[in-house]
């Protein structure tokens, strides 16, 4: 069955984080709804790639503009199904956003599904969202998550974490493990099914 779900991302919101799940949730039969503070639908936000090259921390690039097809002014939180914060630079601005926290505090009350990845645990952190919680983020995060109470998950950078309706993951190689997951907590089935001969093949 669709289901509603909001993305809350920013300016400088990684590239990867806010494509891919966008494109990939819509493509199995969800509504994704991408907002930002002060900006409506048809605007842009600018993002930036971020990228593991083999110094102490991620570089990063300018990405593209990411077009947002739903105004933050209209969420109506109540009527989501779930939620989705991307990483990147925008959690750290955004966390100073009250709007954005009750957003935020709104699905973990109502305890419905939560997805985010990389950075977008600052979010999840300043909102209070995540004590007593497994919590995988971006390494550098690791303090603040601590900070807010919850479990610190080590794992490897393609790998990705449950706990409850709560689905996280480090950062963008994670893909694959963050969006098979968060696919299961909302209940989501893809079937694979073998191919069959097509009349007059040969």
């Amino acid at each position: 069955m669709s289901q509603r779900i909001l993305m809350i991302v920013g300016d400088f919101v990684e590239d990867y984080e806010v494509m891919v799940p966008f494109q990939a949730l819509q493509a199995v039969g969800h509504v994704v709804h991408a907002v930002c503070p002060d900006k409506k639908a048809g605007q842009t936000v600018r993002t930036a790639i971020h990228d593991f090259e083999g110094d102490q921390t991620y570089s990063e690039k300018p990405g593209h503009n990411f077009a947002l097809n739903a105004t933050f002014d209209d969420v109506r939180e109540e009527s989501y199904d779930a939620l989705v914060i991307p990483g990147g630079r925008a959690p750290e601005y955004l966390r100073l956003n009250s709007r954005v926290l009750d957003i935020v505090r709104h699905f973990a009350a109502a305890h419905k599904p939560i997805a985010s990845i990389c950075h977008g645990p600052q979010l999840l952190a300043a909102a209070n969202v995540l004590r007593g919680k497994r919590v995988s983020a971006y390494p550098a995060c690791a303090p603040e998550v601590e900070l807010a109470g919850a479990i610190f998950a080590t794992i490897a950078i393609d790998e990705a974490v449950t706990d409850g309706q709560l689905v996280t993951a480090p950062a963008w190689p994670a893909h694959p493990a963050w969006i098979r997951q968060f696919l299961a907590v909302l209940g989501t089935t893809v079937e694979h099914r073998a191919p069959t001969a097509t009349a007059g093949a040969r």
